[in-house]
């Protein structure tokens, strides 16, 4: 079309009715318009004239930047151009004069696809993701798919560390906290080093890689691991409890990878079935527990099997623990090669717990302490979180699991029960049969039970490193956990040292409040209430609205709720030490205490001097800016009609145990006669504490 033509279409018609100012308006707009058109046309002339001059080609001329909203315009300018040849010049005056190629229109669209794309911003990987992705590493494509089926996106810290060593042969020491992967530090790069070597894959053939843990669940669970990433090589686990004869059939069909308790596969070397000459890599998992007295004869009779003595061609020796103490090391190095890799990611200062398990700590005496447990669980955990309680004893573990104190279901897991239930309470616990798993240490080293909520360990571990791999059940593969110590007064000390062995600080907190209980099981109910199905609701209609005219809404769903989560009757607490019947109270002072007989003073100004017999445990806060007591359930409200707060003195209701001072005066019973006692102490009369000092715990009277 002429362009003249072109800007007679383009134009409005005039109409009589319109005044001479608006056509002389529109006759100024379209000039303007006709002389810019004239110098875009002149610009892409002359800038095509130049390109050849230049003997450029167009596809080295720059397109221009893409702006959003042109994205439709480029679209529809390529397909003219594929489309139409003739109307080339058109398309160009519409692309700020420049004519595109095909490959240029396809930059410019990418280009536009990048700028969208930049309005939606790309997750950024971690410098521990970057560091761990797979194709930093020799690990086939196959492998990495089944790790990524499970869930494994990146190797973790101390795999990235070991797989290099463990990879090339290199004898290693490695120790990592609890949680952080070490099964597949020496699993990934085993796999790949004997899938990437020619096997004979014949009937009979023995073992390449011999792995022993010290329990028959950890055990199960590595040769489980290694099935996951493997499904070439045939995967062994041998552990006691079990028939012999199935096991016998595996080392017929022949084996690449045996797992197994060193109880088992010694009987297996004995009777002659077994056969370790050609193994080429040996695991110990858990190795301080692995050379402990108990297993550190078995484990050196299996291992006559596979090593001769100072040589240098002895199966690669890796050594995993989250605790390595330094006889393991002395004992080690019977077995090592001169040369070995030590890795170590926790240190000597550091905290030797996983980093995302938060420790608390609750004093309990042991006759409080199943009802305790029971309310901890549904505050922290709920009917629905999964929980794993430690016991010293097989007994406490049984009448832990039976206690009508915990409401949710539990299972026990010890010694004393036979393998094929072990193996069924542990499946049950896994796949959320049940909520709660009340053990003694055989479930406390490296079992992997996914999203275990809250771990509770009914008193100090007698050794640090019992209380870290306990803890280290929860807080797994970066999620975060809970750990809830309870102890006894007396166990005050013990307590401390697993802060300093271990790294931590435990926060004193008191047993959970009747209003905590409350807002707990209420939302608890009202979940079980989500999960009923409409169908089933039906049925319920006719009864339901004969309870709401008899009782009201608020009043019938509210005893409903209470019923539902089991919250009919709920018992006050003290904060201090778990006593049943009793509550916390604060008293802020306005200034510094030097002595807990201030308090006292404050008290009986306002209440008499017959408060004596109704206060308790009374210490001082942090900073001595107040005291802390407990009084009788039945007398709280007859303190607070009593007391007016004043400008020195304010009381109130606790809410949760507050920050007290390191080692507080204690005060007990009257003004002029109370027990100043310091902790570890009880008063002028030191027996008072513990009347039944001497004697045994009953732990049935407890549970």
């Amino acid at each position: 079309m002429p362009a003249a033509a072109f800007l007679a279409a383009d134009s409005d018609p005039e109409t009589p009715l319109e005044g001479e100012a608006a056509r002389a308006g529109r006759r100024r707009k379209h000039k303007d318009k006709k002389e810019k058109k004239s110098k875009r046309r002149n610009k892409s002339k002359e800038l095509k004239s130049q390109t050849e001059e230049n003997e450029l080609s167009e596809d080295d001329l720059e397109p221009p930047k893409p702006k959003k909203k042109k994205k439709v315009k480029e679209k529809v300018n390529q397909e003219i151009e594929e489309n139409s040849p003739e109307d080339k010049v058109k398309s160009s005056s519409m692309s700020n004069g420049i004519v595109h190629s095909k490959a240029q229109c396809n930059s410019s669209e990418a280009s536009s696809a990048e700028y969208d794309s930049d309005q939606e911003p790309i997750k950024q990987l971690t410098e521990e993701e970057k560091e761990g992705a797979f194709s930093n590493f020799s690990i086939s494509k196959e492998t990495t798919e089944l790790l990524k089926a499970r869930g494994v996106k990146y190797l973790f810290s101390v795999q990235v560390k070991t797989f290099q060593p463990v990879y090339d042969g290199k004898d290693v020491i490695a120790q990592a906290r609890t949680g952080t992967g070490k099964t597949f530090s020496f699993a990934v790069p085993l796999i790949e080093k004997l899938q990437g070597e020619t096997l004979e894959r014949k009937r009979g053939r023995t073992p390449k890689v011999l792995v022993l843990a010290p329990t028959r669940e950890l055990a199960i669970q590595v040769a489980r691991d290694f099935k996951d990433v493997t499904k070439k090589l045939t995967v062994a686990c041998f552990y006691g409890g079990t028939p012999y004869n199935g096991q016998i059939e595996h080392i017929r069909n022949g084996i690449d990878i045996l797992v197994g308790t060193p109880g088992r596969i010694k009987d297996h070397l004995q009777n002659g079935k077994l056969d370790l000459s050609n193994v080429k890599h040996v695991v110990l998992d858990e190795v301080d527990q692995m050379l402990d007295m108990g297993f550190s004869e078995q484990v050196e009779e299996i291992l006559a099997f596979a090593y001769k003595k100072d040589a240098e061609d002895n199966p690669q020796t890796l050594l995993f623990s989250a605790t390595c103490p330094h006889w393991v090391y002395d004992v080690a190095k019977k077995y090592m090669k001169s040369k070995y890799e030590q890795i170590d990611l926790i240190g000597k200062k550091t905290q030797k717990t996983a980093m995302t398990v938060e420790h608390l700590a609750i004093e309990c005496h042991w006759s409080q302490r199943a009802a305790v447990i029971g309310d901890v669980i549904q505050v922290y955990s709920g009917s629905h979180g999964r929980t794993i309680i430690f016991c010293e004893t097989k007994k406490d573990a049984n009448e832990l699991a039976q206690n009508a104190s915990i409401k949710q279901d539990a299972q026990s897991l010890h010694g004393d029960i036979p393998q094929k239930q072990r193996e069924i309470t542990l499946k049950g616990f896994r796949n959320g049969a049940f909520e709660v798993l009340v053990a003694t240490n055989v479930a406390a080293r490296g079992l992997d039970i996914p999203e275990v909520d809250l771990v509770i360990q009914s008193s100090p571990p007698k050794d640090v490193d019992s209380y870290i791999h306990r803890s280290g059940r929860t807080g797994r593969a970066g999620r975060t956990g809970l750990c809830i110590c309870f102890y006894q007064r007396r166990e005050e000390d013990q307590l401390r040292q697993v802060e300093q062995k271990a790294g931590i600080t435990f926060k004193r907190v008191g047993v959970p409040t009747a209003t905590d209980i409350i807002k707990a099981s209420s939302k608890d109910a009202i979940r079980f209430l989500d999960s009923v199905p409409p169908s089933a609701i039906d049925y319920f209609k006719q009864s339901a609205q004969r309870l709401i005219e008899e009782k009201g809404a608020v009043e019938a769903l509210a005893a409903a709720l209470a019923h539902i989560s089991g919250a009919t009757s709920i018992e006050q607490r003290s904060l201090l030490n778990s006593d049943a019947g009793y509550v916390t109270m604060t008293l802020q002072c306005s200034m510094e205490m030097h002595g807990i007989g201030y308090a006292w003073r404050g008290l009986k100004e306002q209440l008499g001097d017959e408060i004596d017999n109704k206060i308790t445990r009374m210490r001082f806060l942090k900073g001595k800016m107040g005291a802390c007591f407990d009084v009788p359930t039945a007398e709280l409200s007859h303190i607070q009609e009593q007391w007016q707060d004043s400008r020195r003195w304010q009381l109130s209701v606790a809410t949760e145990l507050p920050e007290l001072e390191e080692s507080p005066r204690e005060a007990g019973r009257g003004f002029s006669n109370f027990r100043n006692g310091r902790q570890g102490g009880g008063g002028f009369n030191k027996n008072n504490r513990f009347k039944n000092g001497g004697q045994k715990r009953s732990f049935h009277r407890a549970f």
